[in-house]
């Protein structure tokens, strides 16, 4: 069980964002987003957006840093994947 953060590439609204997942379950997620103050908004789906100037800090409290394709794989192993097609 572990919360996930990949390295920050994916540009959007002028900053470049990484997204942060749980490989365990939601309320996993949704707690350390709260205790590192992430805001709820930044959820989407599955993951958390957030900016990549957070990334050091995530992953100093805690996060597991690894590849998007490894995020990927392990959320998706976990069942917790929600695919673009099944979003709305």
């Amino acid at each position: 069980m572990a919360i996930l953060i990949d390295p920050p590439r994916w540009p959007a609204h002028g900053r470049i964002w990484s997204h942060l997942v749980s490989d365990h379950s939601y309320a996993e997620l949704h707690a350390f987003a709260a205790a590192q103050g992430i805001p709820e908004r930044g959820f989407d789906h599955d993951h958390y957006d957030v900016p990549g100037e957070r990334y050091d800090t995530l992953v100093a409290a805690g996060a597991v840093a690894v590849d998007s394709r490894e995020l990927l794989r392990r959320i998706t192993s976990a069942g917790l994947r929600q695919p673009k097609r099944d979003r709305r």
